[in-house]
């Protein structure tokens, strides 16, 4: 009887140890579920779509600290671009100023008044001058804050008897700011300036 109840008291251990285990084995089972879930919805969220004439593109989501170096410099090149990349045309000169203003704090605007009194938009306009600016490279540091960079470009002057081209090397920094239509990157100019701005090349038609 006594061997009989010592029996039923080892099986009952057992079983008692085995349902321990099974419980601990659906949570450990859960939670890895649960991770994995996360996870994958987490990796869903990343995948972005984009609608282009009529198909859709995937892209990919990422971390701004990951595109800071990129996003950077092409907004550097975009302000450049529409402060320097100017036509005859009044109407062009004010477009693009105002979207270079956009980019770019008083210290843009105030280069830009400073040429204005210099009659330098109405010599374009009058000479019939078309002006270009080709970015060569631009160096950013990102291990400081406001960012510092350096810009080299090429700035072309074309008239209908030449092509002047000049080296052009600006610097500033750029601090964060919400991002917007007139502003995709998030970023703005301060502190900018022209470093150099000299003739290198006369070409001749």
């Amino acid at each position: 009887m006594f061997t009989h109840l010592k029996n039923i008291e080892t099986a009952f251990k057992h079983v008692k140890i085995f349902t321990y285990l099974l419980i601990a084995a659906c949570m450990v089972i859960s939670c890895f579920a649960m991770y994995k879930s996360y996870q994958a919805a987490d990796m869903a969220g990343r995948h972005i779509y984009i609608l282009a004439n009529g198909k859709a593109l995937e892209a990919f989501a990422a971390d701004r600290k990951d595109n800071i170096p990129v996003e950077a410099k092409d907004h550097i090149s975009m302000f450049h671009h529409y402060f320097f990349t100017l036509d005859p045309d009044e109407k062009v000169i004010n477009a693009n100023i105002s979207k270079a203003l956009y980019l770019a704090d008083e210290s843009a605007k105030n280069q830009y008044n400073d040429l204005k009194e210099k009659s330098y938009y109405n010599n374009l306009i009058s000479g019939n001058i078309s002006q270009q600016v080709i970015v060569d490279s631009v160096r950013l540091d990102i291990n400081q804050y406001p960012y510092y960079f350096k810009c080299y470009a090429t700035q072309k002057l074309i008239r209908s008897t030449s092509t002047v081209n000049r080296s052009l090397i600006t610097q500033g920094y750029l601090r964060n700011v919400t991002r917007s239509d007139n502003n995709p990157h998030g970023f703005l100019i301060q502190h900018w300036e022209t470093i150099a701005n000299k003739d290198t090349t006369i070409q001749r038609p």
